[in-house]
Order: structure tokens, then C-alpha cells, then sequence
């Protein structure tokens, strides 16, 4: 059981550490992280790598942000999005990490995290949800099956579109 959850962590240092691949899905410069994230939709993506326009009506942005990767909160945030990364997938989730004040990503000049905090942007590109602490996938998947858009998407599955 140690082993496995050692192995998980350093498997998820490992994917938050994963530098941005500039030739993306197949090699060229023009794939943005939107195309790049539908071919892999578990992807974790670093702040500096993304913008929040580029995911506009695509896809729902997680950006977790703390002052420094090593933060417990950051890790257990991070671990705990990986656990159920099926359901985020579901919901057309993708996860972003900012763990750099110094850098100033656009992201963090938007929001303006103070420490730890994690922010669920919607489709339309608009704040939904901010936590000052980790919160799990089923709060985080509840919150989002009650926004609008995610209910139509859920009527329209039902219909077969």
C-alpha cells in the first residue's frame, strides 16, 4: 500500500513537472492546448502552457494554484483529481496547475489566488467555484452537473446527440 501510493505520488510530481510539448499531437506549432487536451483528455497542463480563451466553450478549466508545488494542499488537490480523473473527463474537465507567483501567468493575473486555491471556470468562460482548500471530485462534479450548460449536455446524451 506505501509503494503503490509513493509510486502514485511521484507518478503525479511527474505529470505536474511534464514541460509543455511545443510540437503537440502531431509535431506542428499550431496545435493549441485545446487540441492538444482532446487528444489527451488527462493531460495536465501548467499555467504558462494555456490560455483560458483557448478552452472557451470546449472545455471546463480546474487551475489549481499554490505558492510553491511542495505545498501539501497543492498535492493532495492534485492527487485527488487524479483518483477520479474519469469522472472530470466526463465533464470535459481539464486540469491546470500554476505553482510559480513569481512567473505571473495570466492566469494568476486574472484570479489573483492568494496561496492555495483551486477555480472551476465554466465553458462560457466565467468563474464559477473558488475553494481555499482541496475539494474532491464529487464536489467538484456536483457543482458542475448543476450548472446549465452541463444539463443540456446531459439531456442532449439521453436524446443520442
Amino acid at each position: 500500500m506505501f509503494l503503490t501510493n509513493a509510486l502514485k505520488r511521484l507518478t503525479l510530481a511527474a505529470l505536474v513537472a511534464l514541460p509543455f510539448a511545443a510540437g503537440a499531437t502531431d509535431g506542428t506549432a499550431t496545435d493549441s492546448a485545446a487540441d492538444i487536451w482532446g487528444a489527451d483528455r488527462a493531460r495536465i497542463f501548467d499555467a504558462s502552457e494555456v490560455t483560458l480563451d483557448e478552452f472557451k466553450w470546449i472545455a471546463r478549466p480546474v487551475i489549481v494554484f499554490a505558492d510553491t508545488a511542495a505545498d501539501p494542499a497543492f498535492s493532495q488537490q492534485i492527487e485527488l483529481l487524479t483518483q477520479r480523473m474519469d469522472e472530470l473527463i466526463a465533464r470535459d474537465v481539464v486540469i491546470i496547475t500554476d505553482t510559480s507567483p513569481d512567473d505571473r501567468s495570466e492566469l494568476r493575473r486574472k484570479l489573483r489566488p492568494r496561496g492555495f486555491m483551486l477555480t472551476l471556470i465554466g465553458k462560457d468562460g466565467g468563474v464559477k467555484l473558488r475553494k481555499p482548500f482541496p475539494w474532491d471530485v464529487r464536489e467538484i462534479s456536483r457543482s458542475i452537473d448543476k450548472m446549465p450548460m452541463r444539463q443540456q449536455e446531459i439531456r442532449d446524451a439521453k436524446r443520442g446527440r
